[in-house]
């Protein structure tokens, strides 16, 4: 093992909030494996990339010589996180979550070490409580406690039911940290309170309370809101390897940055950023689709852009001579020139704001962004129109 405190240098790359380093750093220096819990709920048969920000940072406490626990929540799952949530979760049976089980589990030994990797399912314990031991568990909680949630504040104050079943997620989730007597439990910044939970219900059952290791939540494909099927801005582990290099190539350099800090644990390399991207989208379908599939998307990648070169010569020549040197400016005169088309000040910088616009494959984003244009550079407006500057 690393020394306690190069491990923890290394553990705090990417993480949002640790309560607390110092005891953080108290355990690592115990000079034993620690035990690393980290818990999901098979919802869904299929998981995106946001799913991987936590399984990501339980590999890297992996390879640094510590147990990694993996709670499959089969029967919290049949409650449904209330975190976030803005109402209540459609409840799945027993039989739908251990289905979608089997399925996330295959996905996320495609960044854990399965020989390395203790997978339990919490039904193993919640099915043997008797009632009377669920009723001791509850009064262990009070529901002021619960009702200092602010997702559960927010539906009480205007007229959203709160359901019972919710509220005994939080303590369920704890009791799993007490059952497998965690040290550290990672979760997104959600999870605050359901991990705060389990240090409360270890704190009683005499164990030492484990540390709060909460990563960011990953920001989807537009850059703003988190990943997420429902907004459509996800990439799917299981989906096709050119379809994924595709929508990974789309975002912009500064989520780029993100994702390779989240998804790879690393720092953007010093070279072209188009060339960074390719290089991230490379490395993450190689992990999920293999290295042969990986460098099919990139040629496949590359084959459509070589394409496109041939197809610039169609795109309609403008001059922006004397047009005003900022990014909205060129647009309203792109659109105006190349096609006729009287675009408002307001339309462009929508345009410009949404990600629309791109020069040399790059998007811009920026408003008050002004591109050095030279002639022969092609000004994509939208996903039909370009122009190229003569």
């Amino acid at each position: 093992m690393q020394l306690p405190e190069e491990q923890l240098e290394i553990l705090k790359r990417g993480a949002d909030q640790i309560i607390s380093e110092a005891e953080l750093l108290g355990k690592l220096r115990l000079g034993r494996p620690l035990n690393i819990k980290l818990g999901v709920d098979p919802t869904a048969p299929d998981i995106h990339l946001g799913f991987t920000v936590a399984l990501t940072k339980l590999r890297q406490f992996q390879d640094l010589g510590h147990h990694a626990i993996l709670i499959i929540g089969d029967f919290t799952a049949m409650i449904g996180d209330p975190s976030g949530r803005s109402k209540t979760r459609p409840q799945l049976t027993h039989d739908q979550v251990m289905t979608n089980a089997y399925s996330f589990q295959q996905q996320a030994f495609k960044i854990l070490d399965p020989q390395r990797t203790q997978t339990v399912f919490n039904g193993q314990w919640f099915e043997m409580m008797t009632f009377e031991e669920i009723m001791r568990l509850n009064g262990r909680v009070t529901l002021q406690q619960m009702l200092q949630r602010e997702d559960f504040k927010n539906r009480i104050e205007r007229g959203d039911p709160v359901h019972l079943h919710e509220v005994q997620y939080p303590i369920m989730q704890g009791w799993d940290s007490v059952v497998v007597k965690a040290d550290v439990e990672i979760g997104g910044t959600d999870q605050l309170f359901n991990i705060l939970v389990g240090r409360d219900l270890q704190r009683e059952e005499g164990q030492p309370q484990q540390i709060v290791f909460l990563m960011p939540l990953l920001e989807g494909l537009d850059g703003v809101q988190k990943m997420s099927k429902s907004l459509g801005n996800y990439v799917g582990l299981n989906e096709p390897p050119a379809e994924m290099f595709g929508k990974l190539m789309s975002i912009t350099d500064t989520l780029m940055a993100r994702y390779y800090l989240l998804l790879l644990g690393e720092e953007v390399p010093a070279i072209r950023p188009m060339d960074a991207k390719k290089q991230l989208a490379r490395r993450l379908v190689e992990r999920y689709h293999g290295p042969d599939a990986a460098s099919a998307a990139l040629e496949d990648f590359n084959t459509k852009f070589s394409k496109r070169d041939v197809e610039h010569a169609e795109w309609p020549l403008v001059t922006l001579t004397g047009v005003n040197p900022d990014i909205v400016s060129l647009v309203v005169a792109g659109y105006e020139q190349g096609y006729q088309i009287v675009k408002s000040r307001g339309d462009a910088r929508r345009l410009v704001e949404q990600g629309s616009i791109q020069l040399h494959e790059e998007k811009i984003i920026d408003p008050k962004h002004t591109p050095a244009l030279k002639a022969g550079d092609v000004l994509k407006l939208d996903k039909k129109r370009a122009v190229r500057v003569g």
